[in-house]
């Protein structure tokens, strides 16, 4: 019978041998989800054996997993920042490099400070919905292009227990939206040039959202549109945060000084990758 430990060892070795890039992580996640063990137990009781129903749900992840679909759509669920958000293969998989926007704006607005934030293309919902778990003062509007995904974002949304303080609509970018609305924009839209996509890992490749990774021929497509829409439904002094590709800072931050944006900067990841293009409107 397999416990704890000898089934992560056994399933790190099948993730191994399938080319998984992170195996030992994967492994302990999809064994604790069949088990419904946590870390702390694995390590304080490796002997607990694993149920027949147990270990029927873990060989139906793992064989999954050898597939290439990623973790958080084979278990519906990814931590970003301090929450946990459902996922689906309508939504791009909230990842580590996008909590940067987080770093980047929440210092800007004091802890219960009321203003208002706008997400572009808020798929899963992530960035809006942790900002406004952040900061209690803060109401929201998530927009997207796919109604599959606002079905996602709203889940959340109810989930977390922010429903009444986050709006989200299907939209086409800030069309529709008032001028001089929001005190906060923040996007992270498709940036991967065309032509880059078919040599993209399967776990993107095949099981992310084509919409929510196409920038188009050059990867900034989304960007050209953005940066004016974004300075016009700021409030006078407001503030935005873009997530970016690699190599991309010097034309998005271009982009966004034709459009009248000030204080531009550029804020890199954990990994020392450029990672997210920030700035304010002109205040009057």
């Amino acid at each position: 019978m397999a416990t704890l430990v000898s089934a992560w060892n056994r399933a790190k070795q099948r993730l191994q041998a399938a080319g998984i890039e992170s195996p030992v992580t994967d492994a302990r996640l999809l064994v604790e989800a069949a088990s419904g063990a946590s870390r702390a137990d694995i390590i304080a009781d490796p002997q607990r054996p694993l149920a027949e129903d147990q270990a029927a749900a873990l060989e139906a992840y793992l064989t999954r997993r050898e597939r290439r679909e990623p973790v958080s759509q084979i278990l519906g669920v990814k931590g970003f920042w301090k929450i946990m958000v459902r996922v689906t293969p309508d939504v791009l998989t909230p990842r580590p490099d996008t909590e940067t926007i987080l770093d980047v704006v929440l210092p800007r607005f004091a802890e219960h400070e009321r203003f208002t934030v706008l997400d572009l293309g808020v798929g899963s919902g992530a960035i809006l919905l942790a900002i406004l778990t952040e900061r209690p003062g803060a109401r929201g509007l998530g927009v997207d292009v796919s109604e599959d995904a606002l079905a996602v974002a709203r889940e959340n949304a109810s989930n977390l227990g922010l429903a009444g303080r986050a709006a989200l609509l299907r939209g086409d970018w800030t069309s529709g939206l008032s001028p001089e609305s929001f005190d906060l924009v923040v996007a992270n839209p498709p940036y991967i040039p065309t032509g880059d996509i078919a040599g993209l890992g399967p776990e993107v490749r095949d099981h992310e959202p084509r919409v929510a990774l196409d920038g188009g021929a050059d990867g900034l497509d989304a960007y050209r549109r953005l940066a004016p829409e974004i300075i016009e439904v700021l409030r006078p002094g407001g503030r935005f945060a873009v997530e970016i590709g690699i190599g991309q800072r010097a034309a998005v931050e271009a982009l966004f000084a034709r459009a009248g944006a000030v204080e531009i900067q550029a804020t890199n990841d954990l990994a020392g990758r450029e990672r997210v293009i920030a700035g304010r409107k002109k205040a009057l």
